[in-house]
């Protein structure tokens, strides 16, 4: 279906395909992953011959049709169904010639033409697809031009999914998809009968809708069978094994140029001296293994706060004086919560992180928090707040006036921003640097509870494992609303559900919540009162829930001890250190300085006190290690 041969393009300098070749069969879906900037959407450019290669040949089926999302969203007064109906341009050539033909083969063509792709069924699959990228009956009859951009775009999706095309070209289609529409989708691409080539940072994506993986790597591309996961394997041992070669190599070569310096100037040797310089020659050398660093996301850790840090009492949200988006809320938010927010987009999802952040305060009931409390807020919308002409040091220096130069610019490091992209102005920076930014200012004041929605859009797949760790290692609580399944399984251990005006616990997780959406499509599933219960025969997941918060109160006293421990260690080796630095000063030593014997006297028996101190220190730091590892135990197998 795609053959790419000795590709070779550049941008100006830049060399984004250097010899690339690949082969992607008819019916084969494939994902092709590699670093933000690498090249990947110029190769669906490439094969969609927008741009023309500088070598090499970039090659389709010549009967294939390809399809890919428009990048203009439809915005007219047409209603969505129409919409998506109208995308398939035979279709609606044939059946406007219907109405107007008069020759009777003709007529016979276009009627056999019609039933052969469906056209009497176009409607329904409109329809369906629609419904299953979030718009209901009463969405799918209004004009698109009533939609925000996003939905939009969902649009666009729908209209290339409706013509099937032979080669379907995705860039990042989950970026305008809730988690609901990621798990159709997901579904959809893994019953599509034709080729997928899919761009996409959505680890959960590239697990469950591709059998294969093109790597973008260095100019080249190299191909990997199974999902992501299996691809990080086989590359990870690829490149062990690559470092094992190269380390052979380097050895022989070592013993080769040893031979010859021995023996070049021996007559009776100078023949097999030359010889082992001409194989030194001819040995091509093994490319050393440099892998792109990811920069991680360095969380503070924040003061800890009494439990709960957030209560609502009968609560309602609302914009201005219109009707409640969401009402009746009596929930909590504690230290060590880690909740994600399940819901179709529309539902309220963002609207209750705007209500829990401070942004928008409850028309109706409490919303009860202490004084000291901070909240941290990151929201996909803030990147069009950022000022495009002010650098990130701009930015940081705005709402931390008094801050040293120095802690600004330390703060800005942890975050990637080094002397090169510091003052660089925001509008020259891609979205994944711009995300990184909002973080570090979303995280300045070291809040206690973090509140992100949608923070992994312009997120590599490394970087949102780099957010997955620092979520994960981060002492607050959290809030995720994503679409990225991988990312909430990852880090959440409580699941709300927001829908019908309410928020309400989910007893089950992300398997039981995909379930659950089969069988609300089915109809047959209701939500009572707009708490999703797990299904029948299933065992409940709420007291497991349950008895993972109880856990961690339990491990707590470890950690903190663990904590502790580590803490005198590194006091102990600082003291030790100091005086290591005092003993090594020559002037301590010369002969004209009385003091010199007492004083080194004294900072030996110090040393010797203070190395004891940092063994008896390491000791209590690793019994502290050995109880926490013995509590963890012995709660995973209570």
């Amino acid at each position: 279906m795609l053959q790419i041969t000795d590709l070779t393009f550049r941008i100006g300098n830049r060399v984004l395909f250097d010899g690339a070749t690949a082969a992607i069969p008819s019916g084969q879906k494939v994902g092709l992953v590699g670093r933000n900037g690498a090249g990947k959407s110029t190769l669906l450019s490439l094969i969609r011959s927008e741009i023309s290669a500088e070598s090499g040949a970039v090659s389709v089926h010549p009967n294939a049709r390809i399809g890919h999302v428009a990048q203009e969203a439809p915005g007219h007064d047409i209603s969505l169904i129409d919409t998506v109906m109208a995308a398939d341009t035979e279709r609606t050539s044939l059946l406007a010639e219907a109405e107007t033909a008069t020759d009777p083969e003709r007529i016979a063509y276009i009627h056999t033409r019609l039933a052969d792709i469906g056209a009497q069924s176009a409607e329904a699959r409109a329809a369906s697809l629609l419904a299953g990228l979030g718009f209901d009956d009463a969405a799918q009859k209004r004009p698109c031009s009533s939609f925000s951009g996003g939905w939009r775009m969902r649009v666009a999706l729908a209209c290339v999914l409706f013509t099937a095309p032979d080669l379907l070209l995705l860039d990042e289609p989950t970026n305008y998809l809730d988690l609901e529409g990621v798990i159709w989708l997901e579904s959809y691409l893994k019953s599509y009968p034709y080729t997928v080539l899919i761009v996409s940072h959505d680890r959960g994506l590239l697990n469950n809708a591709v059998g294969h993986i093109l790597h973008l790597t260095n100019g080249k591309l190299y191909r990997y069978a199974g999902g992501y996961d299996a691809f990080e394997e086989q590359r990870r041992a690829a490149l062990e094994r690559q470092m094992a070669l190269k380390s052979k190599q380097e050895a022989e070569r070592r013993r080769i140029e040893a031979f010859v310096e021995r023996f070049r100037a021996k007559e009776s040797k100078a023949r097999q001296a030359q010889s082992r310089m001409k194989m030194l020659a001819r040995m091509k050398p093994i490319a050393s293994v440099v892998e792109d660093n990811t920069i991680p996301f360095d969380f503070p850790k924040p003061e800890p706060l009494s439990s709960p840090l957030i209560t609502l009492e009968g609560a309602s949200a609302a914009y201005g004086d219109n009707t409640p988006v969401l009402k009746r809320l009596d929930l909590r938010v504690d230290m060590d919560d880690r909740i994600g927010l399940l819901g179709a987009n529309g539902n309220g999802k963002s609207t209750f992180a705007k209500l829990l952040s401070g942004r928008l305060t409850p028309a109706e009931g409490k919303l009860r928090r202490p004084r000291a409390l901070k909240i941290g807020y990151f929201a996909q919308h803030q990147l069009d707040e950022l000022i495009p002409a002010a650098s990130p040091y701009d930015h940081l220096e705005k709402l931390l006036p008094d801050m040293t130069e120095a802690r600004r610019r330390a703060r800005l490091a942890a975050f990637g921003f080094g002397e090169d992209k510091a003052d660089r102005p925001v509008n020259s920076l891609s979205g994944g640097e711009k995300a990184r930014l909002l973080f570090a200012l979303a995280t300045l004041e070291k809040p206690q509870i973090l509140i992100m929605d949608e923070p992994t859009n312009h997120l590599d797949v490394d970087s949102r494992e780099a957010l997955i760790h620092a979520i994960n290692g981060y002492d607050g609580a959290v809030l995720l609303i994503s679409h990225d399944r991988h990312l909430l399984e990852a880090c959440v251990d409580r699941l709300w559900l927001v829908g019908d005006g309410k928020v309400s616990p989910f007893d089950g997780d992300l398997d039981d919540y995909r379930r659950y959406l089969g069988e609300l499509r089915r109809g047959s599933r209701k939500t009572p009162d707009g708490v999703a219960q797990s299904g029948s025969g299933e065992t409940s997941r709420k007291a497991a829930r349950q008895k993972a918060a109880a856990d961690r109160q339990r491990l707590a006293p470890f950690r903190k001890a663990v904590e502790k421990a580590e803490q005198d260690v590194v006091r102990h080796e600082n003291r030790r250190d100091t005086l290591q630095t005092k003993l090594s000063d020559p002037s301590l030593y010369a002969q004209d300085r009385t003091d010199g014997p007492a004083t080194i006297t004294d900072l030996q028996k110090k040393l010797a006190r203070a190395e004891e101190d940092l063994a008896a220190a390491e000791e209590t730091w690793l019994a502290a290690e050995d109880a926490l590892h013995n509590a963890e135990n012995t709660l995973k197998s209570a």
